[in-house]
């Protein structure tokens, strides 16, 4: 249904389209993907990594593709990756070794996927991860961290060495946590999101099958972590609890220098709505003094985990993030915004950027992903490469015209966009690429587009689509005011307008019905107030 929900909006009018998303300005940098070839090196997808002296240590993930929808098939023993990599990308190598040289404790996870991590000094921390547990005879979430001594480790890894004595464990329940993001500001931890996952994966339900508990963790928990290289001390502090803001996983979470010059860590899009599986749109920024939802900001691309790129440029004051592919609901189609409830593979490289007033964006940037590539991958930066403590790049400092920034590796490969309900395992594999990243400064053609949706509060959301007639019209007023919902043919006739009742400050909700055999194909539906207007394409078939 979703495919030709898709076709459907792609035969719309491109005009219309384009005059939705066609504003540009004169933009401060483009990026660049170059491959490498590492001879042999395998695929891997939701790993963790730290790094020294340009080789990387790579730790968990997986060594298949998108996970498959049968409980017996999903996430299997097969695609555990049961090694340590040692990456050395310019230099063309890599080594292996065996996590079966470690205790069982830390070997079972240190195969899971989708772990937590964070590399402070020489030390990198692994939290959580979700895998196959044979002590527990089961799929679990690992509650535990370890702490690996990345220099050590490779070393050892390189010279075929006793790998244990450079890896260490801790046990904490508040560590049972998988596809959230953890972040080190100001002293502190932040482990953001991410759920508890027990049991064997099941697209049916909890209560089918083998069956599971899936449990999010609807929070962020803090710590300090003190660390001498022998004892691993953990002080909890208060947790920051939101069951709206914090029910997301497998999500970008990246630090930031904000206006001020402050440290802020903001928590882009993700998975799966309350009330709706749908990722979220919206983002939430923390700082020292706490979080908050950034308003007037919705993020239509790069909605799952994928590599990311942050820079700040103090002249402009201003902070940007670069995605680079993965999955999304929306997508562009030669000017063409593109919604996939499917929410599908995409080659999008779009960038957010926070300007001086603290006013978060989003823009198209001209350049893709060579293919459908980036779900699961990471971002690696050169750590050579001017920067602040957080890691933000600073892009005052970048005096060159062409910077290599890092390397993109690993992650899903897929074979077309839409896979998950014909996926068998063949459609679509982890990913052995690597790909140098690069920062232009002196281009022909910079104009990035402006996604005027990013900025519009009314949060327009018709649901679902496509549909039979019956459908919902979800949206956000500043306050209490007149509401206007026109719904239009393709060709601009107009249907009904009305004026909605019972309106209120904050979130609205509006049912109608209508009769599909009348109404059939695409509609335009739209909200007007005082204030702002907003358009979504509806297909009703």
């Amino acid at each position: 249904m979703g495919d030709i929900c898709t076709m459907r909006l792609r035969l719309f009018s491109a005009a219309f389209f384009a005059s939705l998303l066609c504003t540009g300005q004169a933009d401060p940098f483009n990026v660049m993907l170059e491959p490498v070839n590492v001879p042999g090196l395998g695929g891997i997808q939701s790993y963790a990594f730290g790094q020294h002296d340009g080789k990387w240590l790579i730790a968990g993930g997986r060594l298949d593709g998108l996970h498959r929808r049968q409980p017996f098939a999903a996430f299997d023993e097969a695609g555990h990756n049961t090694q340590l990599f040692v990456v050395d990308a310019e230099g063309a190598q890599h080594w292996t070794a065996a996590v079966s040289a470690l205790p069982t404790s830390m070997a079972e996870q240190l195969s899971s996927t989708n772990m937590a991590f964070h590399q402070e000094g020489p030390y990198l921390y692994c939290f959580g991860g979700y895998g196959y547990s044979a002590t527990a005879g089961d799929h679990i979430t690992f509650a535990a961290m370890v702490a690996i001594n990345v220099p050590e480790a490779i070393a050892a890894i390189i010279g075929g060495g006793d790998i244990a004595p450079h890896f260490r464990q801790l046990e904490d329940p508040a560590f049972q946590v998988a596809g959230g993001r953890l972040r080190h500001m100001n002293g502190m931890y932040y482990l953001m999101g991410g759920q508890k996952f027990m049991g064997r994966y099941n697209p049916i339900g909890p209560d089918h099958g083998p069956g599971f508990v899936q449990e999010y963790t609807n929070a962020v928990r803090r710590f300090t972590l003190s660390d001498d290289g022998f004892n691993l001390d953990v002080s909890h502090l208060p947790a920051y609890t939101d069951p709206d803001l914090f029910h997301r996983r497998d999500y970008n979470a990246e630090s930031q220098i904000l206006p001020d010059g402050a440290q802020g860590i903001t928590m882009f899009s993700g998975v799966f709505k309350t009330t709706e599986d749908f990722p979220f749109l919206d983002a939430v920024t923390l700082d020292a003094d706490g979080y908050g939802q950034e308003a007037n900001f919705q993020q239509y691309y790069n909605h799952y985990h994928c590599p990311a790129l942050p820079l700040y440029g103090l002249s402009a004051n201003e902070m940007h993030t670069v995605f680079f592919g993965g999955i999304a609901q929306y997508y562009d189609d030669n000017g063409v915004l593109v919604q996939d409830n499917n929410v599908p593979f995409v080659k999008t490289i779009a960038r957010v950027t926070r300007n001086a007033a603290g006013e978060l964006s989003e823009f198209l940037m001209p350049v893709v992903m060579p293919d459908y590539l980036g779900a699961g991958a990471e971002f690696i930066p050169r750590p050579d490469v001017p920067h602040y403590d957080n890691g933000v790049f600073k892009l005052d400092g970048l005096t060159a015209d062409t910077t290599l920034m890092g390397h993109i590796y690993g992650g899903i490969s897929s074979s077309a966009a839409n896979i998950f309900w014909v996926n068998d395992g063949t459609q679509s594999t982890a990913s052995p690429s690597v790909y140098r990243v690069w920062l232009v400064r002196e281009v022909a053609n910079p104009v990035h587009t402006y996604n005027f949706r990013s900025n519009a509060s009314l949060g327009l959301v018709v649901y679902p689509n496509p549909n039979e007639g019956n459908f919902r019209v979800k949206y956000y007023l500043k306050q209490a005011c007149e509401v206007y919902l026109t719904i239009a043919r393709a060709d601009g006739a107009v249907i009904e307008k009305l004026l909605l009742q019972d309106t209120r400050a904050g979130e609205n909700l509006f049912e109608r019905k209508l009769q599909p055999s009348e109404t059939a194909g695409v509609l335009l539906i739209t909200l007007e107030t005082p204030y702002e207007s907003a358009t979504q394409l509806v297909v009703i078939e």
